[in-house]
């Protein structure tokens, strides 16, 4: 996924009231442009690990006009030098250009593709329906960026970055299309370049943890997927390992 028009480059001042961010435009010689903006934050989760005050960032535009902030913070530079995708809303489409491209493996060769399609008990909607021929295929995406690594896995990824009810709801669903003899499969699209395997959460959010052991016990497919990410595009490349 290209970034067009191109994105424009600032320097993260703050983020605030979860939705908004202040940012200082720079030009392409990298110097102050203008008075400092505030601009939409498209992730509501914590960000942990990923805001850097001081360094640069990336900003889209939209060409809404009745938008009261038509500036979209899409790329971050994180505390560890690493690049990261903070708009979660771009993660179904990094994942359906993925799915159509074939490049993961173990879903290709599907006759359909649905997205956004009401189903489960809890009254949710999946991200993807596939279709094998008869079988039906669930494909749930959450986007990844808490990075947590160490000295001894210094690539290791988080999900959740705060408890998220909604995602432990997800997973139940999951397993009930299992229970009925479809296929369930929840993929981590990573978006941030220092992630290199995804692990849950357990100490942010410990329900998760819990559900999604019991899900993967029960048939639901776990998958991880990372990006490429620069200021030009994102892209998904590579499976990466789930450590339990």
């Amino acid at each position: 996924m290209k970034f067009v028009p191109a994105l424009r480059q600032g320097v993260l001042l703050r983020r605030y009231k979860r939705f908004l961010t202040d940012v200082q435009p720079l030009n392409q010689a990298g110097e102050n442009e203008g008075d400092e903006l505030t601009i939409h934050c498209p992730n509501t989760g914590s960000m942990k690990n990923c805001l850097a005050p001081g360094e640069h960032c990336w900003f889209s535009t939209s060409s809404n006009l009745k938008r009261k902030y038509p500036n979209t913070w899409e790329v971050a530079t994180t505390p560890q030098g690493h690049l990261a995708g903070v708009n979660t809303g771009l993660a179904n489409a990094l994942v359906r250009e993925a799915l159509e491209a074939d490049l993961i493996e173990t879903l290709q060769g599907f006759d359909s593709l649905r997205a956004e399609v009401p189903y489960g008990e809890e009254r949710s909607r999946i991200d993807f329906l596939l279709e094998f021929g008869a079988q039906k295929c669930f494909v749930e995406v959450k986007s990844v960026t808490l990075w947590a690594g160490d000295d001894r896995n210094p690539g290791r990824g988080l999900f959740p970055d705060s408890v998220s009810a909604r995602a432990t709801k997800h997973l139940r669903e999951l397993m009930q299309m299992r229970a009925e003899g479809q296929r369930a499969v929840l993929l981590y699209c990573v978006q941030h370049s220092g992630i290199s395997s995804v692990s849950p959460a357990d100490e942010l959010d410990p329900s998760y943890g819990k559900t999604l052991r019991e899900a993967i016990d029960k048939g639901v497919e776990v998958l991880a997927y990372g990006a490429d990410i620069s200021p030009l595009g994102i892209e998904l490349r590579c499976a990466l390992p789930i450590v339990l």
